[in-house]
């Protein structure tokens, strides 16, 4: 099976002291490229460290993850930014990008302008974005409204029917990042796959969080997508290896991999 894992953090401390390990059990369970979306400052280097280390299976994105923003946004942004155009061709995306209202509303509007220069930023270079957006869809939709046509994937994707259809009329034709929630007993998700359709679907773990079943409970990695693609094949009545076939082609296609 050839499968992509398009959003998974193995450079967290969660991996240390070996995350090579965990790289290796991801590409002898199948899955033959993982991209790293970045979250903040801290987490550059130990990002760009593993990407070195498996330069032919493993993809960066450069962003600033919506919880990183505080008072301090702007000087933040600014490291990022410097550190996005200092290494300009080495990112497959701009992410992970996007609104988080879940925890804390606070810097709401601060999210919501860090998040349209990062727009702006993946405009400027043709580059797909990868958005974070929990509990925030019409915060995040309202910046969308400046940035019609910009390529990207939802990631962690989890809602209905009306969200898959605003954020095609809104944001564009999407991609749609579906993980281990989706295997989740009380998760309505998979409802939403037929309007969704293959095509637009890209597989990912958002490792080490939302470990699928039957895993859940334990630390993710890129290794348990098998899971999840199992459970989407038999959910959409397809084959698993075509499914496969089609994520990784969608994977292709949306970050130029």
């Amino acid at each position: 099976m050839n499968l992509t894992d398009t959003h998974t953090h193995l450079y967290l401390e969660d991996f240390a002291p070996n995350p090579e390990e965990v790289v290796n059990r991801a590409i002898e369970s199948g899955v033959s490229r993982m991209i790293f979306p970045n979250v903040g400052v801290d987490t550059i280097e130990p990002m760009k460290r593993l990407n070195s280390i498996f330069p032919e299976q493993t993809f960066m994105a450069m962003g600033l993850h919506p919880t990183e923003i505080n008072e301090s946004a702007s000087d933040v942004f600014a490291a990022i930014l410097d550190e996005f155009n200092s290494g300009i061709g080495k990112w497959v995306a701009v992410g992970e990008i996007g609104m988080d209202l879940y925890w804390d509303k606070t810097y709401a509007s601060k999210q919501q302008d860090i998040l349209d220069r990062q727009l702006t930023l993946a405009e400027q270079n043709n580059l797909p974005v990868i958005i974070h957006c929990r509990e925030a869809i019409d915060e995040t939709l309202e910046v969308f409204e400046n940035h019609r046509g910009i390529r990207g994937v939802f990631h962690s994707f989890s809602g209905a029917e009306r969200d898959v259809e605003r954020i095609r009329n809104i944001a564009g034709d999407f991609y749609f990042g579906i993980n281990g929630v989706v295997t989740f007993k009380n998760c309505d998700v998979k409802s939403v796959l037929p309007l969704i359709t293959p095509e637009r679907i890209l597989l990912e773990t958002d490792a080490p969080y939302l470990a699928p079943v039957p895993m859940r409970g334990k630390r993710n990695e890129s290794s348990y997508l098998v899971h999840t693609a199992r459970f989407v094949s038999t959910t959409l009545g397809i084959n698993e290896e075509a499914l496969a076939d089609i994520t990784t082609a969608n994977a292709s296609n949306l970050f130029n991999i």
